[in-house]
């Protein structure tokens, strides 16, 4: 009886943690013996043409991912083979509009190419675009260009007389300051803007393009006014540094510096 009583006891402990079913040496599949038909996975349904959305939203789309933009140095050894290909001015801004290395072309609303005479004498080359030459496509159209033109007004020039550029063609978020990466992947497109606009003189507006233009490492107070020769790939030009007219907006007192070279740009068309 004692037998009997210990294998009643293993059973009833067996039902209390439940367990239901006895497992043989080989294994069964339960499905198969239930015979329980196959899972299936709905099939869609083709709607008629023009139909697919009536009555209902449609599916948003999820738009593909773009491409991540090149590495800095493979950027500018692009920028460089792209501008060098460029036989004009209108094939650079083609290249320019179609150019992927640089990251502030994705933030900014268009391209800011040039503005005025690419067959004149004297050539300016700024910065960067601000917000009003984003919003326009053309460089010194805000409260800055108004002065520059009014500068020009002053020696006797305006925008059919002079030919109006940036290092970088695309505005920077919130008008910031182009990093050294992206001022590089741009430079090689405005030497070559200036290679192929050929101009007899070269005006650097600030310290950054005359830094970036020139070569040199003084600040734009100690730089401006000097005269230095320019090689555009051509030949050899004169080039000078002056105020850029967003600074002369902050410090009207530095004009008069301003004014002393714009009067030797004069003197100099006319020499």
């Amino acid at each position: 009886m004692m037998p009997d009583k210990r294998a009643s006891d293993l059973l009833d402990f067996y039902r209390d943690a439940g367990v239901d079913a006895l497992l043989g040496e080989q294994p069964v599949d339960r499905f198969a013996a239930a015979d329980v038909p196959p899972l299936r996975m709905p099939q869609p349904v083709a709607l008629p043409p023009g139909l697919e959305t009536k009555g209902r939203a449609a599916p948003p789309m999820t738009p593909p991912l773009a491409p991540p933009p090149p590495a800095p140095d493979a950027a500018a050894m692009a920028a460089r083979e792209a501008a060098k290909s460029a036989k004009n001015l209108d094939e650079l801004r083609a290249i320019l509009d179609g150019f992927e290395g640089c990251p502030l072309k994705v933030t900014a609303t268009r391209l800011v190419f040039a503005d005025g005479n690419p067959r004149a004498k004297v050539m300016f080359v700024g910065e960067a675009p601000g917000r009003d030459e984003d919003i326009e496509g053309l460089p010194f159209v805000g409260r800055s260009g108004k002065l520059l033109d009014r500068m020009l007004a002053a020696i006797g020039l305006d925008r059919t007389k002079v030919y109006i550029a940036n290092i970088v063609p695309w505005r920077p978020p919130g008008n910031r300051t182009p990093t050294p990466q992206e001022q590089q992947i741009c430079l090689p497109f405005i030497l070559r803007q200036i290679e192929l606009a050929d101009p007899d003189i070269l005006v650097c507006l600030g310290g950054p393009s005359a830094q970036a233009l020139l070569g040199i490492k003084d600040g734009i107070t100690k730089t401006r006014g000097r005269w230095f020769t320019f090689e555009t790939g051509k030949r050899q030009i004169r080039a000078v540094a002056t105020f850029h007219p967003a600074f002369l907006l902050r410090s009207p007192l530095q004009k008069r510096f301003a004014w002393r070279d714009f009067l030797a740009i004069k003197k100099a068309l006319a020499g």
